[in-house]
Order: structure tokens, then sequence, then C-alpha cells
């Protein structure tokens, strides 16, 4: 286990003072909807456009600072509504710079955000629920339950509340939750990060992640342009069904069937999740499956290695294992890499910190 120290922070206002206050948050509204808050505020249509510059671009805490609204308008706004911003409660950082933070989630299950640097890149995790239905039997948060669905303002918080927001490069909303669980609140987040009058962001900067669900999945393509990672984890309907209980639901073979019909060639990337298990889906045999599988697209393997949980029997696949595995996938035609490891001595697993913040909540 290597060194981390831990950084304590006190949020704005209390958990109290966060569940009784019954303004409405502007943090997460969509152009459309600040345009509704503009109207029934009495202030002019381009009001919304103000709104969202000092939300998004400015990054403002509080209405005060909205300058450019007159200050009857800006009493008027802080009558009903208040921008939404909340500080982690925790923040946890790995002596490889890794840096993981605890936000408040929803009674009972904080969440989590994960932000690593690589380099020139630096990449924030986003969790889009407390917990997960998905029910995945290596995953901690699935492990957890699930506790509701993140709003759009507690997924657009976790961005701009943390250090190192103004340095992010890239997104991927691979943390607590399946993000096309909730779709709600996932597409106008995604508006938000993508649109002129928002962050403006390339799409080519966002990445989300699902086990595929397919109806979903299917709209978040034909709607937006952000990359896509499916989790695979194995090629074989039996063997992914016994640990992804949504293979039942959602059959790899037909989501990829899906998948083919779209251009992933150019403009936005596919990409495949792989973890990695000794003798559980690190063979030959998978291997050559797993090309079979992937066939017809231009889809990348991101081959993973485990961090262990508990609860969880298998142990991740060793470096030889995984290095005659990627060559195996390369050989046959599928752009294989190993993913580096990153910051396994702070609970690097998503929901692993929000779980032991849990148990010592009850301690």
């Amino acid at each position: 286990m290597g060194d981390h120290h831990i950084i304590d922070t006190n949020a704005i206002g209390s958990q109290t003072d966060a569940t009784t206050d019954i303004r409405r948050l502007l943090l997460g509204l969509t152009l459309e909807g600040l345009q509704t808050v503009a109207a029934d505020c009495g202030m002019p249509k381009f009001a919304a456009k103000q709104m969202a510059n000092w939300l998004y671009v400015k990054r403002v805490k509080e209405i005060d600072a909205m300058t450019d609204l007159s200050l009857k308008a800006r009493e008027n706004l802080k009558r009903h509504y208040t921008v939404g911003r909340e500080e982690p409660l925790q923040c946890v950082r790995s002596t490889d710079g890794t840096a993981k933070y605890l936000f408040r989630g929803t009674p009972g299950r904080d969440i989590e955000a994960v932000m690593i640097p690589d380099r020139e890149r630096a990449t924030l995790c986003v969790s889009s629920q407390a917990g997960c239905r998905m029910g995945c039997a290596f995953c901690m948060t699935g492990r957890q339950g699930f506790h509701g669905h993140l709003t759009a303002a507690q997924i657009i918080n976790q961005i701009f509340s943390i250090e190192e927001s103004a340095d992010l490069t890239n997104l991927v909303f691979m943390g607590m939750g399946e993000p096309l669980d909730n779709m709600e609140a996932l597409m106008p987040v995604l508006e938000i990060i993508t649109a002129p009058w928002g962050m403006a962001w390339s799409p080519k900067r966002v990445t989300v992640s699902t086990v595929g669900k397919k109806d979903a999945l299917k709209e978040l393509i034909e709607r937006t342009q952000v990359h896509i990672a499916l989790s695979v984890h194995t090629p074989f309907p039996d063997e992914r069904a016994s640990i992804m209980p949504v293979q039942r639901v959602w059959q790899v073979n037909d989501v990829v069937a899906m998948l083919r019909k779209y251009d992933f060639a150019h403009q936005r990337r596919l990409s495949v999740e792989y973890t990695m298990w000794r003798g559980l889906n690190d063979t030959p045999r998978h291997a050559e499956a797993l090309a079979r599988l992937l066939k017809g697209t231009s889809a990348r393997v991101n081959l993973i290695r485990f961090h262990a949980i508990p609860g969880f029997d298998h142990v991740s696949s060793d470096n030889a294992t995984m290095t005659a595995f990627r060559d195996r996938l390369n050989a046959l035609g599928v752009t294989a890499t190993i993913r580096a490891s990153r910051g396994e001595d702070i609970m690097a697993a998503c929901g692993m910190l929000a779980g032991k913040s849990k148990q010592n909540d009850n301690v």
C-alpha cells in the first residue's frame, strides 16, 4: 500500500440546510430550462444565456455574482432559486496523482468522482447514480445496491467542484451507476457539456460507458456524438450472464449487432471494456471469441486489471497472460491495449470510498 493523504472540506451549507432549502437549483438546467426560469422571474428571454454563461463558463457559486442581471432580477431569482453548488465531503489522493472525491449523493449513499492525471491529460470519472441496479458480480457499486438517481445538478457539480476542475481535458461516465439507466439526467448534462452556450466541449472529450442497455444506447448514439464504451468482460453469453445479470435482458451479441450499424470510424470511438480474471476469461479461446464478436466494428479493446473487492473471489490475470491476450487480439485484427492501473492505494474500485464512508456512519 502506498502513502496517501485525506483532505476533508466543509460543504457549502450543512447537510440539513441542503435538504431543507426548498429553492430550486439552477445548476443542471439547459438553455431551455433557463428560459423558463427567466420567464417565471419576469426577466427577458436573453437572460437565460446570461445565466448559462455565469453557471457553465464563469462557474459562479452564488446568484449575487451574476452582475449583468439587474439587482431586482437577482433578488427575485434568489427567492425561488439557488445555484446548487456543493463542495466535496472528502478527497483522497494517491501517490500516483489519482484523486478520489466523495460527494453527497442520496439519503443513505454518498457518491464518488475520480480524477486521473496522465501526462497532458486530466480525466474525471463521473458518477451518474448512487449505487447501481445492474448487479454485476465484480462491481463494488452494484454490490451496495441501488439508492437513487443523481440529478443533473449533482452530476455537473462533480465536474465543477473538484480542485482540478479548470484543468480537465476529458470526462468519462464510468463511475458509480449505469449512465443509461439515468437518461433523464444524462442527456441534459451532455447537452450542457457540449453546447456552445454551455461548457462548449467537443463531444470527442466525453465517453459514456454502458453495460449495453440497448434502447437507451440507440438514443444516445443518435442524439449525441460522444464516444461509447461497452462493458463486455467475456464474449460467451452464459459466462457473461453469470457475472452480469443484464446479459439476460440485453444480449451482448444483439447490442454489438446494433452498434455495427453506426459509424464509429471517424468522428467518434467505440471502445470495449474487458476486465481480466485469472482462469475465468483470459484464455486464447476467449480472445478468439471476442475477435469474432467484434468483427465488422472498429472497436478498440481496453484490457483492465481487476482491483480486488470484498465478496468476489476471482483475482486479476497476471501481466504475462494479459500481454499474450492483447497480442492475440492484435494478431486477429482487433486493436487492444492494456490500461494502466491507477490509484490502487486509495480504494480505486468504484464505490469503495462511498461504501467505507457509509460504514463509518453506522459505527
